[in-house]
């Protein structure tokens, strides 16, 4: 009943292996009829087709003892799905417990972002100086905007007025130099 991945490296461990994932664990089983090699789900399909061979052969000794052999891998299968369901609950318990942190987190934040937007005294004022008071500081012209110009348009080219073309005019173009 020993893991074949355990066998080499835990020599002065226990049989069982510890922890890790039995169920796709391959193991090998030394049973009566030789070695039966696989997971636990094969080696029990294994062990109760032998059980059923067994008693139709009318060999009922070797039918209790492959039933037995089946039986106990069964039972290490069964323990291994429950510690396994047993570790997604909790991580499924964990995983709410966060969520629900999260959406109490969120709506408080959200709470106290409208509970800002309602409260005019909390918004931002804007900073008004007495103009007769002297606070000490003196002004100096890059505080003070500078005064925007009106941007002059430019005049449209008017089209000169179509003059009659004189005679001269009328040949035919002078080619260009």
């Amino acid at each position: 009943m020993r893991s074949s991945k355990s066998r080499s490296r835990n020599k002065n461990r226990n049989n069982r292996p510890s922890g890790g994932n039995i169920i796709n664990r391959v193991f090998d089983s030394s049973g009566p009829d030789g070695k039966v090699r696989g997971t636990p789900q094969q080696i029990i399909d294994k062990y109760n087709q032998l059980h059923r061979d067994a008693q139709l052969s009318g060999d009922r000794v070797n039918a209790e003892n492959f039933a037995q052999h089946a039986e106990h891998y069964l039972r290490m299968l069964a323990e291994a799905q429950r510690e396994v369901e047993a570790k997604r609950q909790e991580q499924e318990a964990q995983n709410r417990e966060r969520q629900a942190e999260r959406d109490r987190e969120r709506a408080e934040r959200l709470k106290a972002q409208e509970e800002a937007a309602a409260d005019p005294s909390t918004l931002d004022q804007p900073d008004v100086a007495d103009a007769g008071a002297d606070n000490g500081l003196v002004e100096t012209p890059e505080a003070q905007p500078k005064p925007r110009k009106p941007r002059q348009r430019k005049p449209k080219p008017q089209p000169e007025a179509t003059e009659q073309p004189s005679s001269d005019d009328t040949a035919a173009p002078e080619a260009a130099e």
